[in-house]
């Protein structure tokens, strides 16, 4: 399975989670790793454009593809499995736990979580710290431009 992200270009070869680790986000705590990426490159862009401010273009950015290795067994976690309200902004802290705990039992290489931001499309959280993270395999890095209608009013 192809997985893609967008990440600025200083990190586009970093694939260590260390940004998630440092922020933490939706399905992460501050101080767990992880790798956050999509299952297309439309929801990759919408991910970015919900947490920019409106006006603000991103630039330098590039889209990371990525190749899951087939087998390895990927954990889904359903969407009606989930609290109520984790698709809220700021998000519930129970979707952290449910990261949190993902990575902690370092038993699968992946996570398929449904999208706060595109209802019916998925992202995939990937452990970095997983065995069998090395199948990993980075299948491209190119730049990537983002449509500038996304970003502004009007």
């Amino acid at each position: 399975m192809i997985v893609y992200r967008l990440s600025r270009g200083k990190y586009r070869n970093d694939l260590s989670g260390r940004g998630a680790e440092l922020a933490g986000g939706r399905w992460n705590s501050k101080g767990i790793a992880m790798l956050y990426t999509s299952e297309s490159i439309a929801l990759c862009t919408v991910e970015i454009a919900v947490h920019m401010p409106l006006g603000l273009v991103p630039t330098d950015y590039y889209l990371i593809s990525l190749q899951l290795p087939d087998d390895v067994p990927v954990k889904e976690f359903p969407e009606e499995q989930l609290p109520t309200g984790w698709k809220t902004f700021p998000h519930a802290n129970q979707t952290q736990e449910i990261g949190d705990a993902f990575v902690l039992a370092n038993e699968y290489l992946a996570l398929k979580v449904p999208s706060a931001s595109v209802q019916g499309a998925y992202n995939y959280l990937i452990n970095p710290r997983h065995k069998d993270f090395q199948k990993l395999v980075l299948l491209n890095t190119v730049p990537f431009e983002f449509d500038k209608r996304l970003f502004v009013k009007g």
